[in-house]
């Protein structure tokens, strides 16, 4: 039998495919394909758009080397979201099938792991989870358990804590110390990123049963924390699953986030966090500073604004479910320019500001387009009390 040989890209192409298919688990295989290989294809047009444009501005030395350096920038700033950065780093190979949460039932059995710590340590500890926001959904109950199971590794410069292509072991939390990105690109290792004593990492390799996507070097002494993989599974990976099936609908009827694509929005529900609040409760207060943006899940909430002349706060606006609101002061880098109030029992979805700067900029422009309507509804209520400076309020 002749030797069948395999075309060239081929392997890459399917792996890449294979990729998105294990972190997404569409319910129609054959749609996605569709959709993922038209995105390729519209985006082999653009890159050919490009080089034809580098070629006819060549005289000003603009070449396509200056758009490769942009696109690297780009990569280095959304690295902290390692659910993204699997659409950027070519995997070498998949080798084992994705982990399904709902099929193992023997991790529920599993003995609960626990690494004695002192007070200091214990303070330390929580003090380094207090913004990872793959523990933001989870319960008390569950955040103690989690605790609990993690331990200190402390490290010197140089030394490598993950290893691309190896298998994932555990997920690391970062205390303190400086972790350089380094991935193997065409051949050659290039350094994509680092962490800055905080942020977390490792947990692709948990989470999809894939070859590890990076190398993490530390630069300087450094202390982190890890959690091994069954705990990791147990409860990280099992409650993001179950987060998923509760929102992923929900997000796709929300206006907002309709000009996403099914992978942004996947990502956006990897990171939401959910609150609730009692009638007549504060959300937001105006003049803070802004951390987070909300979509109303359910009830309805109403937005006030305190007048400089006299004191007293007007109703502006109501926002009932699937609207969104908190995004104005994150856009535009100022204070809450309003308050907001629940209207009975209100349940809201909750995304940090990290994660609105990294997830949400394709919606930003849209976003923007709605600033005309609070201008306007502020100008009937207070007049020339507004002032409006650079597409910014100050009331």
């Amino acid at each position: 039998m002749s030797r069948v040989e395999i075309p060239p890209g081929l392997k890459e192409l399917l792996q890449g495919y294979t990729v998105e298919v294990l972190r997404l688990r569409p319910a129609d295989l054959v749609e996605f394909a569709v959709q993922h290989f038209t995105r390729i294809q519209e985006g082999r047009g653009k890159e050919h758009n490009a080089k034809k444009g580098s070629l006819k501005t060549s005289r000003r030395e603009v070449s396509f080397k200056t758009h490769s350096d942009k696109s690297v920038r780009d990569e280095e700033d959304s690295v902290v979201n390692h659910i993204a950065m699997l659409q950027y780093i070519c995997v070498a190979t998949v080798c084992a099938e994705a982990y399904d949460p709902d099929e193992d039932d023997e991790d529920d059995t599993d003995p609960r792991v626990v690494h004695p710590k002192s007070d200091v340590q214990r303070h330390r500890l929580q003090d380094a989870c207090r913004d990872i926001l793959l523990f933001k959904t989870l319960d008390q109950e569950q955040l103690s358990e989690v605790l609990d199971a993690m331990f200190e590794v402390l490290v010197k410069p140089q030394e490598h804590i993950i290893d691309q292509g190896a298998d994932g072991d555990n997920f690391y939390v970062i205390e303190r110390g400086v972790f350089d990105i380094h991935v193997q690109k065409d051949g050659a290792n290039v350094c994509v990123g680092k962490y800055d004593s905080k942020g977390s990492f490792g947990e692709l390799a948990l989470m999809y049963n894939t070859p590890r996507a990076a190398t993490i070097i530390a630069s300087q002494d450094g202390a982190l924390w890890g959690l091994d993989r069954a705990t990791f599974h147990r409860l990280i990976v099992k409650n993001n699953a179950k987060k998923r099936r509760m929102y992923e609908a929900f997000i796709e009827c929300v206006p907002l986030l309709t000009s996403l694509e099914l992978s942004e929005r996947m990502r956006i529900v990897d990171v939401l966090g959910a609150r609730v609040f009692q009638d007549e409760e504060c959300i937001i207060t105006q003049g803070e500073r802004a951390d987070c943006f909300y979509i109303v899940e359910s009830g309805e909430v109403k937005i006030m604004i305190k007048s400089k002349l006299d004191n007293l706060e007007m109703e502006l606006a109501r926002c009932s479910r699937g609207q969104y609101f908190g995004e104005l002061a994150l856009v535009t880098n100022q204070l809450r320019a309003a308050s907001v109030y629940a209207v009975g029992v209100t349940k809201c979805l909750v995304i940090d500001i990290q994660a609105f700067e990294r997830l949400l900029g394709p919606c930003k422009e849209i976003m923007k387009r709605n600033f005309s309507q609070y201008k306007d509804q502020l100008v009937a209520l207070f007049g020339s009390s507004v002032d409006f400076k650079h597409e910014k309020i100050e009331v």
